[in-house]
Protein backbone atom coordinates (compact mmCIF):
# COMPACT_ATOMS: atom_id res chain seq x y z
CA UNK A 1 0.00 0.00 0.00
CA UNK A 2 1.46 3.29 -1.11
CA UNK A 3 2.24 5.86 1.44
CA UNK A 4 -0.12 9.10 0.83
CA UNK A 5 2.64 12.08 0.04
CA UNK A 6 0.81 14.66 2.07
CA UNK A 7 2.43 12.65 5.20
CA UNK A 8 6.02 12.05 3.57
CA UNK A 9 6.48 15.95 2.75
CA UNK A 10 4.58 16.62 6.45
CA UNK A 11 7.43 14.50 8.08
CA UNK A 12 10.31 15.96 5.90
CA UNK A 13 9.16 19.21 6.71
CA UNK A 14 9.08 18.33 10.62
CA UNK A 15 12.62 16.91 10.68
CA UNK A 16 13.12 20.16 8.37
CA UNK A 17 17.26 20.29 7.66
CA UNK A 18 19.49 22.96 8.90
CA UNK A 19 21.33 23.44 5.47
CA UNK A 20 20.27 27.27 5.77
CA UNK A 21 19.89 29.73 8.80
CA UNK A 22 16.29 30.32 8.13
CA UNK A 23 15.50 26.55 8.12
CA UNK A 24 17.61 25.92 11.60
CA UNK A 25 15.72 28.70 12.81
CA UNK A 26 12.50 26.93 11.72
CA UNK A 27 13.59 23.69 13.31
CA UNK A 28 14.90 25.80 16.53
CA UNK A 29 11.42 27.29 17.16
CA UNK A 30 9.80 23.74 15.84
CA UNK A 31 11.58 21.99 18.54
CA UNK A 32 10.96 24.45 21.10
CA UNK A 33 7.01 24.26 20.71
CA UNK A 34 7.82 20.27 20.99
CA UNK A 35 9.64 20.71 24.37
CA UNK A 36 6.80 23.69 25.45
CA UNK A 37 4.19 20.84 24.89
CA UNK A 38 6.09 18.09 26.60
CA UNK A 39 6.74 19.86 29.53
CA UNK A 40 3.05 21.29 29.97
CA UNK A 41 2.10 17.69 29.76
CA UNK A 42 4.49 16.42 32.27
CA UNK A 43 3.42 18.70 34.71
CA UNK A 44 -0.18 18.18 34.37
CA UNK A 45 0.55 14.85 35.00
CA UNK A 46 2.83 15.23 37.90
CA UNK A 47 0.53 17.48 39.62
CA UNK A 48 -3.05 15.77 39.41
CA UNK A 49 -0.92 12.51 40.41
CA UNK A 50 0.83 13.94 43.39
CA UNK A 51 -2.91 15.71 44.43
CA UNK A 52 -4.81 12.29 44.01
CA UNK A 53 -2.15 10.90 45.82
CA UNK A 54 -2.15 13.27 48.44
CA UNK A 55 -5.80 12.77 48.76
CA UNK A 56 -5.86 8.73 48.82
CA UNK A 57 -3.11 9.35 51.52
CA UNK A 58 -5.14 11.61 53.94
CA UNK A 59 -8.62 9.93 53.03
CA UNK A 60 -6.78 6.60 54.27
CA UNK A 61 -5.02 8.02 57.57
CA UNK A 62 -8.42 9.98 58.56
CA UNK A 63 -10.16 6.69 57.63
CA UNK A 64 -7.81 4.39 59.65
CA UNK A 65 -9.15 6.54 62.66
CA UNK A 66 -12.72 7.16 61.25
CA UNK A 67 -15.71 4.91 60.64
CA UNK A 68 -17.43 4.85 57.20
CA UNK A 69 -20.94 5.26 58.81
CA UNK A 70 -21.90 6.67 61.83
CA UNK A 71 -25.29 6.16 63.80
CA UNK A 72 -26.19 8.17 66.73
CA UNK A 73 -29.34 9.93 68.12
CA UNK A 74 -30.49 12.92 67.34
CA UNK A 75 -30.50 14.07 70.85
CA UNK A 76 -26.64 13.10 71.69
CA UNK A 77 -28.05 10.98 74.17
CA UNK A 78 -27.36 7.16 74.68
CA UNK A 79 -29.30 5.00 72.34
CA UNK A 80 -32.70 3.52 73.99
CA UNK A 81 -32.34 0.54 71.72
CA UNK A 82 -28.94 -0.71 71.26
CA UNK A 83 -28.89 -4.32 70.32
CA UNK A 84 -32.01 -3.74 67.85
CA UNK A 85 -29.97 -1.25 66.52
CA UNK A 86 -26.41 -3.01 65.85
CA UNK A 87 -28.73 -5.95 64.49
CA UNK A 88 -30.24 -3.80 61.75
CA UNK A 89 -27.51 -2.44 60.43
CA UNK A 90 -25.59 -6.12 60.78
CA UNK A 91 -28.57 -7.33 58.63
CA UNK A 92 -27.30 -4.69 55.57
CA UNK A 93 -25.30 -6.66 52.84
CA UNK A 94 -22.61 -4.42 52.48
CA UNK A 95 -21.52 -3.86 56.52
CA UNK A 96 -19.02 -5.44 57.42
CA UNK A 97 -18.76 -4.54 61.12
CA UNK A 98 -20.82 -2.50 64.08
CA UNK A 99 -19.16 -1.32 67.28
CA UNK A 100 -20.98 0.85 69.83
CA UNK A 101 -19.07 4.32 71.14
CA UNK A 102 -19.02 7.34 72.88
CA UNK A 103 -18.23 10.16 71.62
CA UNK A 104 -17.71 14.05 73.31
CA UNK A 105 -15.24 16.48 73.95
CA UNK A 106 -13.37 17.53 77.18
CA UNK A 107 -10.15 18.91 78.40
CA UNK A 108 -7.16 16.62 79.63
CA UNK A 109 -4.79 19.14 82.41
CA UNK A 110 -1.32 17.61 83.56
CA UNK A 111 -0.41 20.28 85.97
CA UNK A 112 -0.24 24.12 84.36
CA UNK A 113 -0.26 22.44 80.65
CA UNK A 114 -4.55 21.81 79.73
CA UNK A 115 -5.34 20.70 75.76
CA UNK A 116 -8.69 20.41 74.03
CA UNK A 117 -9.61 16.82 73.09
CA UNK A 118 -11.61 14.68 70.96
CA UNK A 119 -13.05 12.15 74.01
CA UNK A 120 -13.97 8.63 72.36
CA UNK A 121 -15.60 6.07 74.68
CA UNK A 122 -15.44 2.70 72.80
CA UNK A 123 -15.73 -1.17 73.66
CA UNK A 124 -12.07 -2.85 73.30
CA UNK A 125 -13.51 -6.26 71.79
CA UNK A 126 -15.67 -4.25 69.45
CA UNK A 127 -13.60 -1.39 67.80
CA UNK A 128 -11.64 -3.36 65.79
CA UNK A 129 -13.85 -4.57 63.53
CA UNK A 130 -14.96 -1.20 62.61
CA UNK A 131 -10.98 0.83 62.37
CA UNK A 132 -7.68 0.11 61.07
CA UNK A 133 -6.16 1.92 63.75
CA UNK A 134 -8.20 -0.20 66.48
CA UNK A 135 -7.30 -3.74 64.87
CA UNK A 136 -3.89 -2.50 65.25
CA UNK A 137 -3.84 -1.87 68.47
CA UNK A 138 -5.66 -5.36 69.64
CA UNK A 139 -3.53 -6.88 70.45
CA UNK A 140 -0.70 -4.59 72.51
CA UNK A 141 -2.95 -1.09 74.25
CA UNK A 142 -6.50 -1.62 74.01
CA UNK A 143 -7.10 -4.44 76.38
CA UNK A 144 -5.84 -2.00 78.92
CA UNK A 145 -8.70 0.18 78.52
CA UNK A 146 -10.52 -1.99 81.55
CA UNK A 147 -13.83 -0.62 82.66
CA UNK A 148 -13.82 1.16 86.42
CA UNK A 149 -10.67 1.37 86.17
CA UNK A 150 -10.47 4.52 84.20
CA UNK A 151 -7.17 4.12 82.07
CA UNK A 152 -6.71 6.58 79.21
CA UNK A 153 -5.27 6.17 75.51
CA UNK A 154 -3.40 9.22 74.37
CA UNK A 155 -2.37 9.94 70.78
CA UNK A 156 1.30 10.34 70.60
CA UNK A 157 1.99 14.14 69.84
CA UNK A 158 -1.04 14.64 72.73
CA UNK A 159 1.05 12.93 75.19
CA UNK A 160 3.90 14.37 74.23
CA UNK A 161 2.87 18.28 74.06
CA UNK A 162 1.74 17.03 78.10
CA UNK A 163 4.45 15.92 78.89
CA UNK A 164 3.17 12.46 80.19
CA UNK A 165 4.07 8.52 79.27
CA UNK A 166 2.54 5.43 80.27
CA UNK A 167 1.64 5.19 83.78
CA UNK A 168 1.33 8.71 84.87
CA UNK A 169 -2.08 10.71 85.37
CA UNK A 170 -3.85 12.98 84.06
CA UNK A 171 -6.91 15.30 84.94
CA UNK A 172 -10.29 14.72 82.38
CA UNK A 173 -12.40 17.67 82.80
CA UNK A 174 -16.01 17.23 81.81
CA UNK A 175 -17.47 20.04 79.98
CA UNK A 176 -20.91 20.30 81.85
CA UNK A 177 -20.76 20.50 85.57
CA UNK A 178 -22.65 19.83 88.19
CA UNK A 179 -24.70 22.10 90.54
CA UNK A 180 -23.62 22.52 93.69
CA UNK A 181 -24.82 25.34 96.22
CA UNK A 182 -21.46 26.44 95.62
CA UNK A 183 -22.82 27.06 91.81
CA UNK A 184 -21.93 25.08 89.10
CA UNK A 185 -18.55 22.83 89.35
CA UNK A 186 -16.70 21.21 86.41
CA UNK A 187 -17.07 17.23 86.71
CA UNK A 188 -13.20 15.88 87.03
CA UNK A 189 -11.50 12.82 86.84
CA UNK A 190 -8.39 11.49 87.54
CA UNK A 191 -7.04 8.75 84.87
CA UNK A 192 -4.28 7.00 83.98
CA UNK A 193 -2.41 6.84 80.71
CA UNK A 194 -2.16 3.24 80.15
CA UNK A 195 -0.97 3.68 76.82
CA UNK A 196 -0.25 5.52 73.40
CA UNK A 197 -0.72 5.55 69.88
CA UNK A 198 0.53 6.82 66.52
CA UNK A 199 -2.20 7.27 63.35
CA UNK A 200 0.04 8.85 61.12
CA UNK A 201 -2.66 11.71 61.11
CA UNK A 202 -1.45 14.36 63.16
CA UNK A 203 -5.30 16.02 63.67
CA UNK A 204 -5.97 12.95 65.43
CA UNK A 205 -2.91 12.49 67.26
CA UNK A 206 -2.67 15.47 68.77
CA UNK A 207 -6.15 15.69 69.60
CA UNK A 208 -8.02 12.16 70.17
CA UNK A 209 -8.34 10.20 73.61
CA UNK A 210 -9.86 7.01 73.84
CA UNK A 211 -11.11 5.34 76.88
CA UNK A 212 -13.62 2.61 78.00
CA UNK A 213 -17.32 3.06 76.73
CA UNK A 214 -18.68 2.41 80.08
CA UNK A 215 -16.12 5.03 81.84
CA UNK A 216 -16.78 7.82 79.06
CA UNK A 217 -20.49 7.14 79.79
CA UNK A 218 -19.93 7.34 83.77
CA UNK A 219 -18.26 10.76 83.33
CA UNK A 220 -20.33 12.16 80.92
CA UNK A 221 -23.61 10.92 82.73
CA UNK A 222 -24.76 9.01 79.54
CA UNK A 223 -26.90 6.22 79.95
CA UNK A 224 -25.11 4.45 77.21
CA UNK A 225 -23.34 4.62 73.64
CA UNK A 226 -24.58 7.62 71.98
CA UNK A 227 -23.89 6.10 68.55
CA UNK A 228 -22.37 3.10 66.70
CA UNK A 229 -19.72 3.18 64.03
CA UNK A 230 -19.70 0.80 60.98
CA UNK A 231 -17.51 -0.34 58.42
CA UNK A 232 -19.09 -1.29 55.06
CA UNK A 233 -17.26 -3.22 52.02
CA UNK A 234 -16.51 -0.60 49.49
CA UNK A 235 -16.04 2.84 51.28
CA UNK A 236 -17.16 4.30 47.80
CA UNK A 237 -20.70 3.38 48.14
CA UNK A 238 -20.37 4.75 51.65
CA UNK A 239 -23.61 7.60 51.05
CA UNK A 240 -25.65 5.09 48.96
CA UNK A 241 -25.62 2.45 52.31
CA UNK A 242 -25.84 5.74 54.79
CA UNK A 243 -28.80 6.48 52.74
CA UNK A 244 -30.27 2.55 53.08
CA UNK A 245 -29.67 2.71 56.70
CA UNK A 246 -31.65 5.69 57.56
CA UNK A 247 -34.63 4.57 55.77
CA UNK A 248 -33.91 0.99 57.57
CA UNK A 249 -33.59 2.56 61.34
CA UNK A 250 -36.54 4.34 63.37
CA UNK A 251 -36.78 7.84 63.68
CA UNK A 252 -34.91 9.85 65.78
CA UNK A 253 -31.57 8.20 64.79
CA UNK A 254 -29.30 10.16 62.18
CA UNK A 255 -27.00 8.78 59.79
CA UNK A 256 -23.83 10.34 58.80
CA UNK A 257 -21.44 8.82 56.63
CA UNK A 258 -17.01 9.85 56.34
CA UNK A 259 -17.87 12.52 53.04
CA UNK A 260 -20.42 14.24 54.97
CA UNK A 261 -17.66 14.42 58.13
CA UNK A 262 -15.25 15.76 56.38
CA UNK A 263 -16.66 17.43 53.41
CA UNK A 264 -15.31 20.61 53.37
CA UNK A 265 -11.98 19.32 53.10
CA UNK A 266 -12.66 17.43 50.05
CA UNK A 267 -14.54 19.54 48.28
CA UNK A 268 -11.55 22.15 48.91
CA UNK A 269 -9.24 19.67 47.39
CA UNK A 270 -11.72 19.06 44.36
CA UNK A 271 -11.85 22.63 43.62
CA UNK A 272 -8.11 22.93 43.82
CA UNK A 273 -7.74 20.31 41.90
CA UNK A 274 -9.88 21.76 38.96
CA UNK A 275 -7.92 25.13 39.61
CA UNK A 276 -4.58 22.94 38.57
CA UNK A 277 -5.71 21.56 35.84
CA UNK A 278 -7.53 24.39 34.05
CA UNK A 279 -4.10 26.49 34.79
CA UNK A 280 -1.93 24.02 33.86
CA UNK A 281 -3.62 23.77 30.53
CA UNK A 282 -3.30 27.00 29.64
CA UNK A 283 0.53 26.24 29.80
CA UNK A 284 0.14 23.67 27.27
CA UNK A 285 -2.44 25.86 25.27
CA UNK A 286 0.53 28.07 25.25
CA UNK A 287 2.89 25.75 23.99
CA UNK A 288 0.50 24.17 21.42
CA UNK A 289 -0.33 27.68 20.09
CA UNK A 290 3.21 28.39 19.59
CA UNK A 291 3.15 25.64 16.49
CA UNK A 292 1.04 28.83 14.54
CA UNK A 293 4.34 30.55 14.45
CA UNK A 294 6.44 27.73 13.50
CA UNK A 295 3.84 26.78 10.73
CA UNK A 296 3.20 30.64 9.23
CA UNK A 297 7.16 30.69 9.03
CA UNK A 298 7.41 27.30 7.37
CA UNK A 299 4.73 28.31 5.42
CA UNK A 300 6.21 31.28 3.92
CA UNK A 301 9.69 29.17 3.82
CA UNK A 302 7.91 26.68 1.36
CA UNK A 303 5.79 29.14 -1.19
CA UNK A 304 7.69 27.94 -4.16
CA UNK A 305 7.53 24.43 -2.62
CA UNK A 306 3.56 25.00 -2.73
CA UNK A 307 3.86 26.36 -5.71
CA UNK A 308 5.09 24.02 -7.68
CA UNK A 309 3.12 20.83 -5.78
CA UNK A 310 0.12 22.86 -6.96
CA UNK A 311 1.32 23.17 -10.77
CA UNK A 312 2.04 19.53 -10.88
CA UNK A 313 -1.59 18.95 -9.69
CA UNK A 314 -1.79 18.64 -6.40
CA UNK A 315 -4.97 19.95 -4.96
CA UNK A 316 -5.67 22.64 -2.08
CA UNK A 317 -7.00 20.11 0.70
CA UNK A 318 -3.69 18.43 0.04
CA UNK A 319 -1.73 21.26 0.55
CA UNK A 320 -3.52 21.66 3.76
CA UNK A 321 -3.10 18.47 4.86
CA UNK A 322 0.88 18.68 4.55
CA UNK A 323 1.14 20.94 6.77
CA UNK A 324 -1.29 19.68 9.32
CA UNK A 325 0.54 16.73 9.43
CA UNK A 326 3.53 18.43 10.19
CA UNK A 327 1.77 20.48 13.16
CA UNK A 328 0.28 17.46 14.07
CA UNK A 329 3.63 15.44 14.59
CA UNK A 330 4.86 17.89 16.65
CA UNK A 331 1.82 17.70 19.00
CA UNK A 332 2.29 14.08 19.18
CA UNK A 333 6.24 13.72 19.44
CA UNK A 334 5.70 16.55 22.27
CA UNK A 335 2.39 14.89 24.05
CA UNK A 336 4.07 11.03 23.67
CA UNK A 337 7.36 12.71 25.34
CA UNK A 338 5.50 14.45 28.06
CA UNK A 339 3.09 11.34 28.88
CA UNK A 340 6.66 9.53 29.69
CA UNK A 341 8.32 12.54 31.50
CA UNK A 342 5.12 13.15 34.08
CA UNK A 343 4.89 9.45 34.45
CA UNK A 344 7.98 8.49 35.33
CA UNK A 345 8.27 11.55 37.84
CA UNK A 346 4.74 10.34 39.22
CA UNK A 347 6.04 6.96 40.50
CA UNK A 348 9.22 7.28 41.13
CA UNK A 349 8.19 10.61 43.07
CA UNK A 350 8.80 8.64 46.47
CA UNK A 351 12.66 8.41 45.12
CA UNK A 352 12.65 12.28 43.97
CA UNK A 353 11.58 14.34 46.43
CA UNK A 354 13.99 13.24 49.39
CA UNK A 355 17.18 13.26 47.03
CA UNK A 356 15.98 16.87 46.69
CA UNK A 357 15.57 17.61 50.21
CA UNK A 358 18.41 16.07 50.79
CA UNK A 359 20.12 18.21 48.56
CA UNK A 360 18.82 22.05 49.16
CA UNK A 361 18.50 20.76 53.17
CA UNK A 362 14.74 21.64 53.78
CA UNK A 363 11.58 19.44 53.96
CA UNK A 364 8.69 20.56 51.54
CA UNK A 365 6.04 18.41 54.19
CA UNK A 366 5.97 19.46 57.50
CA UNK A 367 4.05 16.87 59.12
CA UNK A 368 2.10 19.43 61.51
CA UNK A 369 1.47 21.53 58.67
CA UNK A 370 0.36 19.32 55.70
CA UNK A 371 -0.73 15.89 57.57
CA UNK A 372 1.78 14.08 56.22
CA UNK A 373 5.70 13.72 55.87
CA UNK A 374 6.13 12.20 52.52
CA UNK A 375 5.29 13.13 48.73
CA UNK A 376 2.81 10.70 47.67
CA UNK A 377 1.57 9.99 44.32
CA UNK A 378 -1.04 8.38 42.44
CA UNK A 379 -1.35 8.56 38.83
CA UNK A 380 -5.02 7.40 37.36
CA UNK A 381 -5.98 6.94 34.19
CA UNK A 382 -8.76 9.01 34.55
CA UNK A 383 -6.96 12.08 34.98
CA UNK A 384 -3.44 10.90 32.08
CA UNK A 385 -6.12 9.97 29.18
CA UNK A 386 -7.77 13.81 29.73
CA UNK A 387 -4.85 15.64 29.32
CA UNK A 388 -3.56 13.66 26.65
CA UNK A 389 -6.70 14.30 24.43
CA UNK A 390 -6.23 18.07 25.32
CA UNK A 391 -2.97 18.40 24.38
CA UNK A 392 -3.12 16.76 21.02
CA UNK A 393 -6.69 18.50 20.13
CA UNK A 394 -4.83 22.17 20.51
CA UNK A 395 -1.96 20.91 18.95
CA UNK A 396 -4.19 19.99 16.26
CA UNK A 397 -6.64 23.12 16.61
CA UNK A 398 -3.11 25.68 16.30
CA UNK A 399 -2.35 23.81 12.77
CA UNK A 400 -5.66 24.61 11.12
CA UNK A 401 -5.31 28.46 10.47
CA UNK A 402 -1.65 28.26 8.91
CA UNK A 403 -3.07 24.80 6.87
CA UNK A 404 -5.06 26.64 5.28
CA UNK A 405 -3.07 29.73 4.70
CA UNK A 406 -0.87 27.46 2.71
CA UNK A 407 -3.45 26.01 0.66
CA UNK A 408 -4.57 29.67 -0.32
CA UNK A 409 -1.01 30.55 -2.17
CA UNK A 410 -1.21 31.72 -5.34
CA UNK A 411 0.91 29.10 -7.71
CA UNK A 412 1.90 32.25 -10.14
CA UNK A 413 2.28 34.73 -7.27
CA UNK A 414 4.65 32.40 -5.57
CA UNK A 415 6.96 31.64 -8.38
CA UNK A 416 7.03 35.50 -9.79
CA UNK A 417 10.31 36.30 -8.38
CA UNK A 418 11.73 33.07 -8.76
Amino acid sequence: MQTPYELLLGWRYTRAGRATRRNGFISFISGVSMLGIALGVAALIVVLSVMNGFQKEVRDRMLGVLSHIEVYDDAGQGLADLPGTIATIERHPEVRGAAPFVATQALVARGEDMKGVMVRGIDPAQEPKVTDLARDLADTVLPRLVPGEFGILLGLDLARSLGVGVGDSVTLIAPSGQVTPAGVVPRVRQMTVVGTFSSGHYEYDSALAMLHMDDAARIFRLEGPTGVRVKIRDLHQAREVALQLAGELPSGMFVSDWTRQNRSWFAAVQLEKRMMFIILTLIVAVAAFNLVSTLVMTVTDKRADIAILRTLGASPSSIMGIFMVQGATVGVIGTGLGLLMGLGVAFNIDTIVPAIERLVGASFLPQDVYLISRMPSDPQQGDIVPVALISLVLAFVATIYPSWRASRVNPAEALRYE
